[in-house]
């Protein structure tokens, strides 16, 4: 089963989760977002971005933010700031920033050229940060948004964020396990862990 979009609940639940102590410090740059040192630097032609990182073994993650988001800083601070994080999307993605509202030229699957802006027009997106999970290849037959193996819109504690990225990289799309699944029997493991009790099976 694909997924295209997190359940409006678990949107709800990423915008209600408040600010926390404990921030790292993250650097900003001159379009207003904030930067993680591991971001590739690319020319912004997602076919060309696709095939460079299947070649090296790696699946293409666009991330689109905006300057002045309070969900992308969390974002940042919180969750791609922690070390365990960081290692597992350096490992298994390449990821592209791209800005809602910026005018670096993109170029879609589909050939059309584009800003990051029209792009994010064309693709729906409309909230930040909002993620966009490439497939392995694509043929040029459709653009981005439609080739894209899941989107996930919001800021995400840290065990649904790694869920996520876990189970696109294990290719959990192609099987018959939805990401709703896989995430609540990732917790009831955690929780059972946590408690050094057995994890039950079915």
């Amino acid at each position: 089963m694909i997924l295209k979009h997190l359940t409006p609940i678990l949107l709800a639940a990423a915008l209600a989760i408040p600010f926390t102590g404990g921030l790292r410090a993250s650097t900003i740059g001159d379009d207003g977002l904030h930067k993680q040192d591991w971001f590739s630097l690319t020319f912004k032609d997602i076919s060309d971005d696709i095939a460079e990182a299947e070649a090296s073994g790696k699946r293409l993650a666009i991330v689109f933010e905006q300057a002045g988001c309070v969900y992308c800083e969390k974002m940042h601070e919180t969750v791609l700031s922690d070390p365990e994080v960081t290692q597992y999307l350096k490992d298994h993605f390449v990821v592209v920033q791209y800005n809602l509202y910026g005018d670096e030229e993109v170029i879609d699957t589909d050939g059309e050229v584009l800003t990051e802006k029209t792009a994010a027009e064309k693709w729906g997106v409309m909230f930040t940060p909002n993620w966009m999970f490439m497939p392995e290849s694509v043929d040029g037959s459709l653009d981005a948004s439609n080739a894209a193996i899941g989107q996930m819109p919001g800021a995400f504690g840290k065990g649904t964020f790694l869920d996520l990225f876990t189970w696109i990289h294990e290719k959990g799309n192609e099987g018959d396990e939805s990401f709703q699944r896989y995430h609540a029997r990732m917790i009831q493991e955690r929780i059972a862990s946590a408690n050094g009790q057995p994890v039950a099976t079915d």
